[in-house]
């Protein structure tokens, strides 16, 4: 069973960065043929929304427009772990953030939550000057 834990979340002004990570423990990336990793964000009030994520099936990596060219997705599979990048931070980027994984063959990485099956706790990001 896999499970992911986020962490790296804080309080910072607009214009800075931060590095969120998501541990992935109780098997590592490679034990599968397939699978997609993601960040996800919930503001208050706000349905969950996709951010940035992977697939290591065909390599594709997909940004939300609103975060593009300001934040980074990355593996390491040696860990293993997801990281998400974040910089230029806005107040618009306040929210809980979300790792999300699902595992298998043929798994492609898609934007609906609906789509992964893992899911941590979330990590606190709050962006305010």
């Amino acid at each position: 069973q896999v499970q992911l834990v986020e962490s790296g979340g804080g309080m910072v002004q607009p214009g800075d960065s931060l590095r969120l990570s998501c541990a992935v423990t109780g098997r590592t990336l490679t034990d599968y043929v397939d699978y997609a990793m993601a960040w996800f964000r919930q503001a208050p009030g706000k349905e969950r929304e996709f951010v940035a994520g992977f697939g290591s099936k065909d390599e594709i990596i997909l940004y939300d427009q609103s975060v593009k060219g300001r934040f980074i997705i990355s593996s390491d599979n040696a860990k293993p772990s997801v990281a998400l990048q974040m910089n230029s931070l806005e107040p618009k980027d306040t929210a809980v953030y979300y790792c999300a994984g699902t595992f298998g063959r043929g798994t492609y990485v898609a934007t609906a939550p609906s789509s992964y099956q893992n899911w941590g706790r979330g990590t606190q990001v709050a962006v305010s000057s």
